[in-house]
């Protein structure tokens, strides 16, 4: 199944971050809030601003971006970010690019949207040589792009909650994945962006409610089998 037909407000076919089965049982227990790190003011700084300039360049709320940086790596705190793979040996990065699920991988297909804004002159993780999955301007900016791709806007609405399920993959993980970006960044939206603050229960029960639990009724065994063959054709 299309992505574009599970909503029928799209036909589309969406750009899916994570199309392996096995590589999303695998991430499964990424998804989660908490952190052990207390991240600080002076660590985030540098991220500042290349969240605003993948936002004015593609059109997606900053917030949107930092939350699924937050989801993905706990702004690039998480150990083994900047180099190698993660634990399913298919991602890497601040924003968890798959690199293996070619011959085009999703990171092949957003590696030069770097080109489309202007780069900083300063930041933390700058590498030599670009594209780069562990440069954090880099991978921003084909994060935003992937997000613009999949339908995600300014507004923090059903377009954005499609846009971050698709950034994981089309699962039961998934939804618990996009309700989770999606009330953190409603939140930041409401009370102001918060480093290391965790999500809202209430908040994330009122997304699940608009946007998860819908999809969850279609994952059924029928429903799983096919956007599994849809993962394949991507």
């Amino acid at each position: 199944m299309a992505h574009g037909e599970r909503r029928g407000s799209r036909s589309r076919v969406a750009i899916l971050a994570r199309p392996s089965v096995v590589q999303q049982r695998a991430e499964e227990r990424g998804v989660v809030d908490a952190t052990q790190t207390d991240i600080s003011r002076a660590w985030m700084e540098g991220f500042y601003p290349i969240y605003a300039i993948a936002q004015s360049t593609f059109g997606v709320n900053w917030l949107l971006i930092a939350s699924i940086h937050r989801q993905e790596s706990a702004f690039s705190t998480a150990p083994g970010i900047y180099h190698g793979l993660n634990f399913a040996d298919c991602c890497g990065g601040p924003m968890q690019f798959n690199v293996t699920n070619g011959p085009v991988s999703t990171w092949d297909l957003v590696a030069d949207s770097y080109k489309y804004g202007k780069r900083p002159a300063h930041y933390d993780h700058m590498t030599s040589t670009h594209p780069s999955i562990y440069d954090d301007f880099d991978a921003i900016m084909a994060a935003a792009h992937l997000l613009s791709a999949d339908g995600a806007e300014y507004a923090l609405n059903e377009s954005a909650w499609d846009a971050a399920y698709d950034y994981y993959g089309h699962d039961a993980a998934g939804v618990t994945y996009a309700d989770q970006v999606l009330a953190r960044a409603i939140s930041w939206s409401q009370h102001g962006f918060c480093i290391n603050c965790g999500l809202e229960p209430a908040m994330v029960e009122a997304v699940q409610a608009a946007y998860g639990v819908p999809v969850l009724r279609l994952l059924s065994p029928e429903a799983t089998t096919s956007i599994s063959h849809t993962r394949g054709q991507g």
